[in-house]
């Protein structure tokens, strides 16, 4: 336990030991990806597949250890009982900082398959890690205005053959889809924007885990609904290299996904369209009282 040195140089440490993780995975991870674009064979693909996760849950695991490192965080985590390694899961969760990220990562190493999470097309040029999330097979997401759809109405539905066209990848390998369905950080000024009905929440957008659902609907297990509450108040990410997020809550929910969301198309079927997003709403409203539950359960620290 490094809690006795001075929060900047647990960051200083923490950093380090972040980039010398990520350099010595990401060697031999393309490596291995240069294998799997040279052999395009199925025997071979599996190989390269297998060797990839191995690698990315070796990543996860070495930063696990450098963040109970820094301090014993306490961890607060329910509803993990159920879930199984070998099945496919669509994750969503609230969205507060990118220490979610790492949360979410720590709490689910190898409990199910490592998470591959939806990311802004701009994310791709992030130095080294930008190129390791390509290697993964993550899926890369360009949006699009209303005023450019409006100019260019070819460009509709292109999220949609996107999400598509990843999901394809895995029809034949259990694999941990994840998407925050806010699809951005919480923040005083965004909730005042948007004018949200939840006191915790910004407005949830369907779309993401509705393309998800009409991708490989039938091959998921469930979808897991997580709900994270940092009593401590919301940390920043260099708050987490310092060592100094205490206290993490997080709950765990699988949900069985209803027969009557699988094999709809999500742009074309307003009725189907009405009815996710209302269920989308009222999971939201539920974890909006969840989320009031854990701030008196577990007040700020």
């Amino acid at each position: 336990m490094l809690d006795f040195l001075p929060a900047p140089l647990r960051g200083v440490l923490a950093s380090l030991l972040l980039a010398i993780n990520t350099i010595v995975c990401c060697t031999p991870l393309f490596i291995v990806a240069i294998f799997k674009l040279c052999l395009p064979f199925p025997a071979a693909q599996r190989v390269t597949d297998e060797l990839m996760r191995r690698i990315h849950e070796t990543w996860v695991g070495n930063n696990n250890r450098w963040m109970d490192l820094l301090r014993k965080t306490r961890w607060h985590i329910k509803g993990l009982e159920g879930l199984d390694y070998e099945h496919s899961y669509l994750v969503t969760s609230n969205h507060q900082s990118w220490v979610d990220i790492m949360v979410l990562q720590y709490v689910l190493n190898k409990r199910i398959r490592p998470l591959k999470f939806f990311l802004k097309q701009e994310l791709i040029w992030v130095p080294v890690i930008g190129l390791a999330w390509w290697a993964l097979g993550f899926p890369f997401m360009k949006r699009y205005s209303k005023a450019y759809l409006a100019k260019h109405p070819e460009k509709k539905g292109a999220d949609l053959a996107t999400t598509r066209k990843t999901c394809a990848k895995f029809k034949d390998q259990s694999v941990g889809i994840f998407n925050f369905v806010e699809g951005t950080r919480f923040t005083e000024a965004k909730h005042a924007q948007q004018n949200s009905p939840f006191r915790y929440l910004l407005k949830p957008k369907a779309g993401g885990i509705a393309f998800v659902l009409d991708a490989m609907g039938e091959q998921l297990q469930s979808i897991v609904n997580v709900t994270i509450h940092y009593p401590g108040g919301r940390p920043g990410y260099w708050d987490l290299l310092c060592g100094n997020v205490k206290e993490v809550v997080v709950v765990f929910e699988e949900l069985k996904i209803p027969a009557e969301f699988l094999g709809k198309n999500y742009d074309q079927d307003p009725e189907y369209r009405l009815a996710f997003q209302g269920w989308i709403n009222r999971l939201w409203e539920d974890k909006d009282r969840l989320l009031g539950e854990l701030h008196r359960e577990y007040p700020k620290t």
